[in-house]
């Protein structure tokens, strides 16, 4: 049953409202005071993973000792400097929390950085993030989160961090996407914005891509294809897999392939999520340590309370980190969508 602790009155409560301002300059301009702040005490840090791999990302740290560390995923062709990113940071930090913002790789403007293009299969580099992070910064416990494509990579690291001996401790996922085919079919039955919004944004990041390597990318092949076209001639011509259904299946997390997740967390998804089709959540299995909440209403990656733009998922994971960061593992309930009450 979904969670009804969660109910945005009038039009808060469209999906594709709750959607839209998740990471609108509108939802900024609201926040602009608490983002600047958290803005100004950011550093960048490039992280060399390998002589051939460069990540970017923005370190963020109270003044007094931290209560812990957080890395932030953000979504596709999103970035560090998203609304909905920025956002979460800011509370983190005000609540003590230290926090790192990373860019996936040709995100957040950083094309040039490395000759290989991004694709959603590529997880060792960020688990190598994960780890880089929790070496060079001493803050425990150590928790990674992300939203919507951020938020399945964070729950693949987590699969994959006992085995790099990465002391996770945390994992949490706002709409996660879970079974990529079903998102892409989702994506290009949504009104027709959606998909104009990413493909202005992906053409964007590729035409950035060819400047910067104009020796090994020529894109003009791509011009006139829609999402799932552009998509799987990305995959044929610039990946290992042999069709665009091999490549999303690669990255899907459905079924059981989280049941063996041993870092204990937290998956928020919304009822109404346009994007991220809530019966693919109804479907996976999970430990016993991994809750997942699923209100009615929230779009995808919103979870907007009022006309002050607050955020319903920020309450529910800083409720979760506090208690983490206190010990309390009693927070962690075996896997149910249920009602959760969150003091604002």
């Amino acid at each position: 049953m979904p969670a009804t602790d969660f109910h945005p009155g009038g039009w808060l409560g469209n999906p594709h409202v709750q959607s839209i301002l998740a990471s609108s300059g509108i939802r900024r301009l609201a926040l602009k005071s608490s983002i600047d702040a958290f803005l100004a005490r950011s550093v960048p840090h490039w992280l060399p993973l390998s002589p051939s791999l460069t990540l970017q990302g923005f370190w963020t740290r109270p003044e007094r000792p931290a209560r812990g560390l957080v890395m932030l995923l953000h979504g596709w062709e999103g970035s560090a400097q998203s609304t909905y990113l920025l956002s979460l940071g800011a509370r983190l930090l005000a609540d003590g929390y230290a926090v790192f913002r990373l860019n996936f790789r040709d995100h957040g403007d950083t094309q040039h950085l490395n000759p290989g293009i991004f694709h959603s299969c590529r997880i060792d580099e960020v688990v190598s993030a994960l780890g880089f992070v929790a070496a060079h910064f001493a803050e425990r416990p150590l928790a990674i989160g992300g939203f919507s494509l951020g938020g399945n990579f964070a729950l693949r690291v987590a699969l994959r961090a006992a085995a790099r001996s990465i002391p996770l401790d945390y994992v949490f996922a706002v709409c996660p996407a879970i079974h990529p085919p079903h998102v892409l079919t989702a994506i290009e039955r949504a009104p027709n914005f959606y998909q104009a919004y990413f493909m202005h944004k992906w053409r964007r990041s590729l035409r950035r891509k060819q400047t910067a390597f104009p020796d090994q990318y020529d894109f003009a092949w791509a011009r006139g294809r829609n999402m799932r076209e552009l998509t799987r001639g990305l995959v044929e011509r610039h990946t290992d897999f042999n069709t665009l259904d091999d490549y999303l299946n690669a990255y899907s997390i459905a079924g059981e392939v989280l049941a063996d997740l041993a870092v204990p967390g937290a998956i928020l998804a919304a009822g109404d999520d346009p994007i991220c089709p809530v019966a693919d959540f109804q479907q996976i299995k999970l430990p016993a340590t991994v809750e997942l909440c699923i209100t009615e209403q929230g779009g995808h990656c919103g979870f907007i309370r009022d006309l002050g733009l607050s955020s319903f998922a920020e309450d529910f994971l800083l409720q979760r980190l506090r208690a983490l960061s206190h010990g309390a593992r009693s927070v962690l309930v075996p896997t149910v969508a249920v009602a959760v009450a969150v003091a604002p």
